[in-house]
């Protein structure tokens, strides 16, 4: 089941190496925004939980068409992106890795948001008292009692970036070497006579790698949870 061609290896590793992107790109805004989310009160607040929301409930299709206004090569973001910095997201494993980023990040942010409204704040308010500024309260005490949330988010995100299809083939095409990951690889597969077994092979690996995800993450937040509570 795993005796892979070199095309399908390819598409396996670009697919590991652009969820891995997306989701370590995606995880300081996502803390930041959820950390805002679960402690702050302000006017918009519904709306900007809306807008995070909103790749959760969007055709994807609409989500990729979307960000190839935004940030194709002629668009006004992507041209300045591309004119100033050298930064070329359409048709280039960068997009997908954007792509992927934002279909997750609703699912990270989530998970994140949770972790951190369950905090007891009073624990916040010791450091405080004893002289700790607002980023050291932070740093020391938020973010290691919200690490189980942080981890479950991580995962989640890194889940649906390896899934993640409408949006980047969309965006960013179905080339292969280049944005073909497991997902496009599977469907260009299920289009042509006699692909079907290949196409069961890249599923397999699929499989294996998202239950290898969630393992590992559970272990993580086994060992995390086990800090956090002194066992």
């Amino acid at each position: 089941m795993l005796d892979l061609t070199p095309e399908e290896w390819t598409a396996v590793r670009l697919s590991l190496w652009i969820a891995t992107w997306a989701t370590v790109v995606a995880l300081p805004f996502g803390i930041a925004i959820a950390y805002v989310l679960a402690r702050k009160a302000f006017w918009g607040k519904a709306l900007i939980d809306a807008l995070v929301h909103l790749p959760l409930v969007l055709p994807p299709v609409v989500t990729g068409y979307l960000l190839l206004v935004m940030f194709g090569r002629n668009a006004p973001v992507g041209a300045f992106l591309a004119d100033n910095f050298g930064i070329v997201f359409a048709f280039r494993w960068t997009g997908a890795a954007l792509s992927c980023g934002i279909m997750g990040f609703p699912l990270m942010v989530r998970a994140i948001r949770l972790s951190v409204e369950a905090i007891d704040t009073r624990l916040e308010d010791a450091a405080s008292t004893l002289g700790a500024n607002g980023f050291w309260i932070f740093a020391t005490v938020t973010l290691p009692l919200a690490l189980p949330g942080i981890i479950a988010g991580m995962v989640l995100g890194f889940a649906r970036a390896l899934g993640e299809f409408g949006a980047t083939i969309t965006f960013v095409s179905n080339i292969p070497g280049e944005t073909q990951t497991i997902s496009a690889a599977i469907y260009t597969l299920t289009q042509v006579p006699g692909g079907d077994a290949a196409a069961l092979r890249l599923v397999f690996v699929a499989i294996i790698i998202s239950l290898g995800a969630l393992m590992v993450s559970e272990w993580f937040a086994r060992r995390a949870g086990a800090r956090v509570h002194g066992a």
